[in-house]
């Protein structure tokens, strides 16, 4: 079940240039096409005469035309011209949605359009801040299972071996601070006194065992944000939240529906050290692109079991709190937006 009246990452800013770019979301064919001012518009991948997408089309200056039989739509979605025909029928049109650019992302409102309001985005400044790279995957899996798996790290203990682990026991007796929002949830993590996860070292040289934090906000239906790093033991970042300096790292990750099964994966991996240097960039986005296939593995799998064993229950364990508040947020939006009680709200466990 979805959250229609909210804003969803579409795509990178960089994604949508000169040519139509069809993606579908929350079951939805949508093309996206840039106008001659640069401006984003986005309309149903559907000709309204024969259904043929408009992604295979041309754009027109601020139109897009269907490469079937030549009709042309502005960017509210509405006919304005059909080749031989003087005369264009009131209901030739498509729907159009709500589109904003901001932070190098293109977020759509797939819900009522007159609800749409672009102050609610979450802010992120740190593309302009920080030297960053970014990616768009598509998993074959539910979009819940992506922020299920980002709000819970207790798993790279044993997922990341080689990239984002240290010490197991480290996690076990990390301190955990969860905050409930109006959005969503936030909450950090510490480990103390630990091991630096190999992906650390590699970009900084510590002394020994660092202080390492882990912050994330949770915004529904599908945005996270991370603030990630440490120092060396004493330096202050838990005692004195003096984390400036050693290895820091910021990611943000918009986490979309394609279907129920599938979804859209738009990530950026920010660089807090060694600014200067762009192959510092370089290498920790590679590092962090495997570390996430590591996760793509796991909830494809994942995933093909759940669909297999049907509605049989799962349990949550400790690790699971802010997983389970973010759910909780989410059903609360959708109960709303249904004005239907939370409890008939039907996700993933």
């Amino acid at each position: 079940m979805f959250l229609y009246n909210a804003w969803y990452v579409a795509a990178w800013g960089t994604e949508v240039g000169e040519k139509p770019m069809g993606r579908t979301l929350l079951e939805e064919p949508v093309v996206f096409y840039r106008q001659t001012d640069g401006r984003v518009a986005a309309l149903e991948d559907r000709c309204c005469h024969r259904g043929m997408p408009l992604s295979c089309g041309q754009v027109s200056g601020n139109n897009i035309r269907c490469e079937y039989h030549g009709m042309v739509f502005d960017s509210g979605g509405s006919c304005v011209e059909i080749p031989g025909q003087p005369l264009i029928p009131k209901n030739a049109k498509v729907r159009s949605f709500p589109v904003a650019e901001q932070d190098g992302l293109i977020w759509i409102w797939m819900g009522d359009a007159n609800l749409a309001d672009p102050a609610e985005i979450p802010s992120y400044p740190w593309h302009a801040r920080w030297p960053h790279k970014d990616k768009t995957e598509r998993i074959d899996c539910n979009y819940l299972l992506l922020s299920d798996n980002l709000l819970d790290q207790t798993h790279a203990a044993y997922v990341h071996k080689s990239t984002l682990a240290s010490n197991v026991d480290a996690y076990e007796r990390a301190e955990m601070k969860i905050t409930p929002t109006e959005n969503g949830v936030k909450f950090i993590r510490w480990m103390l006194n630990c091991q630096p996860p190999g992906i650390y070292t590699k970009a900084v040289k510590f002394r020994g065992r660092v202080d390492r934090w882990g912050e994330f906000e949770y915004v529904a239906p599908s945005c996270i944000l991370q603030f990630t790093g440490a120092r060396d033991v004493g330096e202050g970042a838990y005692e004195n939240d003096a984390r400036d300096g050693g290895f820091g790292l910021r990611i943000f990750y918009g986490i979309t529906p394609e279907t129920e099964h599938t979804s859209w994966f738009m990530w950026s991996a920010a660089n807090g050290h060694r600014q200067n240097d762009p192959q510092a960039t370089e290498e920790l986005f590679s590092e962090i692109e495997h570390a996430f296939k590591e996760d793509e593995d796991v909830l494809v799998a994942q995933y093909a079991t759940l669909r297999k064993v049907g509605d049989r229950p799962l349990i949550n364990i400790a690790s699971d709190g802010a997983r389970i508040h973010a759910r909780l947020a989410l059903e609360r939006k959708i109960a709303q937006e249904r004005g239907i009680p939370r409890e008939q709200v039907i996700t993933l466990a």
